[in-house]
């Protein structure tokens, strides 16, 4: 069939809802379907609507609903559609919807109770290119990876202002991969490089090069004070990276609530504490891996491929 995909425009930033599409793009076509990306709806004739993104997107659908009335919309919830809580422009994109993708289990809870017979858990697949297939550090240390755009949502300088904390003797160091998102927080960004030697923004980069950054490094930190599916939580579980996050749904909803890497979210001395345990102790951050790598079947390719054509068949 004809599938059109739209998600929100990403100002020359790789975002998660772009790579999101182009994944999507790339499952419907193995599955034998006409793909089309597109940032908005502007008029394209097809059989499927897939909308990344409820609040954004909502226009679109509602559009589309309004021209294709016998095709089928599909909408995907992403973190700012569900968390803090969904808006009514969310819940109306929901409502049009046929159907309903979760990122993870406890994206659920934040469909209406009407609506929850739409909704299918389907967790963003990984590829694994194997261990150690990153970039080779510049220096020995313990180096941990931030991959989150800036913007506030994400608390992009909490993780320096808890590697400011730690003791002296840490050879801790931040390297963050980002593109501005907000306005004046590269200044913040570059100001934090010269005046913090623990911390270093990287400018951002492809899904490629982050890909690299994560299998570098020692750890993996999340920030976020609200998360509905951080792609870059499979993409450290994959590559065998152990993970220190807010606690936050987009984690919890993976890793479980009694995961014991996860502090308050906005805590920087609860930060710096797990950094130091992680860092200092190889006991603890051998439990946090053998927790992430027990996760690693949730990212299976062919689990995502294969929950993308029950819900097709399904829905047609």
């Amino acid at each position: 069939m004809n599938v059109l995909i739209v998600y929100p425009e990403t100002e020359n930033a790789v975002t998660g809802n772009l790579c999101s599409a182009g994944q999507y793009e790339n499952i419907l076509t193995d599955l034998g379907h006409n793909v089309t990306l597109s940032e908005k709806f502007e008029g394209q004739r097809a059989e499927l609507l897939i909308a990344i993104n409820a609040q954004k997107k909502n226009r679109d659908i509602v559009q589309f609903a309004e021209s294709y009335p016998d095709s089928k919309i599909v909408v995907v919830l992403s973190g700012t559609d569900i968390y803090p809580e969904p808006s009514e422009i969310s819940f109306h994109s929901m409502q049009l919807a046929h159907s309903i993708i979760a990122l993870q289990h406890k994206g659920v809870k934040k469909v209406p109770d009407k609506m929850k017979e739409k909704v299918h858990v389907i967790i963003q697949s990984v590829v694994n290119n194997g261990p150690n297939s990153g970039m080779e550090s510049d220096r020995k240390g313990f180096d941990v990876a931030l991959v989150s755009n800036l913007r506030q949502v994400k608390d992009p300088f909490l993780a320096a202002e808890a590697a400011r904390m730690m003791p002296q003797e840490s050879n801790l160091r931040i390297l963050h991969a980002g593109f501005v998102l907000d306005l004046g927080f590269d200044e913040v960004a570059r100001r934090e490089s010269i005046e913090n030697n623990r911390y270093q923004w990287l400018g951002g980069l492809n899904p490629f090069e982050t890909r690299k950054l994560i299998s570098s490094c020692n750890l993996l930190i999340i920030t976020s004070k609200h998360e509905g599916a951080g792609r870059v939580v499979g993409e450290a579980i994959v590559s065998g990276i152990p993970i220190i996050s807010t606690c936050v749904d987009g984690v919890t909803g993976v890793l479980g609530d009694d995961y014991k890497g996860l502090f308050p979210v906005g805590d920087a001395s609860a930060l710096a504490a797990l950094l130091q345990r992680a860092e200092m102790e190889e006991d603890f951050l051998y439990d946090l891996k053998k927790s992430c790598m027990s996760k690693a079947f949730n990212f299976d390719p062919s689990t995502e491929a294969d929950s993308w054509n029950e819900l097709l068949v399904n829905l047609f």
